[in-house]
């Protein structure tokens, strides 16, 4: 009889260690998945400030700088529900107007264009790297909450269903190269 409620205590513990463990991996999961938005949301920000300071330095020919500025507001501006299509189109901006080296050429040659221009290729090289890394993390969170002991015992709490983020992030080739 105290053999098998040492057993009972064991494989009880077993259980809670297990489902303790999981639990904090789950939640592990959760603040990466809020790190790498808050990483994803900076870069974001960083290539439409870069791109918005372009178009407003006045390098451009005017139809490249209204479309860029134009698309590089809205996605500043956007809300968390039109984001990814305003950042897909400031992808879209980026490709139509440094589409061409030529363009890229210009800005370099303009004062101070060298150091906007670098900055502008890292920009759009870091971005899709960090929607890379939310995505990762989103797929990793999604798969441990589809487990059926996850979803049973409700580990997961009150934090809502992760969502990756798409976009168009194709960067430009001329600045892809640099």
């Amino acid at each position: 009889m105290t053999s098998t409620l040492i057993w009972i205590a064991v494989a009880l513990l077993a259980i809670g260690v297990y489902l303790s463990w999981t639990a904090g991996r789950l939640d592990r999961l959760h603040a990466r998945i809020d790190a790498a938005r808050a990483a994803l949301d900076a870069q974001l920000l960083r290539r439409a400030s870069v791109a918005q300071e372009l178009a407003t330095a006045g390098v451009l020919d005017p139809a490249a700088s209204i479309v860029l500025y134009e698309a590089a507001h809205a996605a500043r501006q956007a809300d968390e529900e039109a984001r990814e299509v305003a950042e897909s189109e400031l992808s879209q901006a980026l490709r139509a107007v440094f589409g061409d080296a030529s363009q890229v050429d210009a800005v370099r040659q303009a004062p101070g264009g060298n150091e906007t221009a670098d900055e502008l290729a890292a920009a759009v090289r870091r971005v899709p790297m960090a929607r890379r890394f939310h995505n990762d993390a989103v797929r990793a969170a999604r798969a441990l909450r589809r487990h059926r002991t996850v979803r049973w015992l409700r580990l997961a709490g009150h934090a809502p269903f992760p969502l990756a983020f798409e976009m168009d992030d194709e960067p430009p080739a001329a600045l892809a190269d640099r």
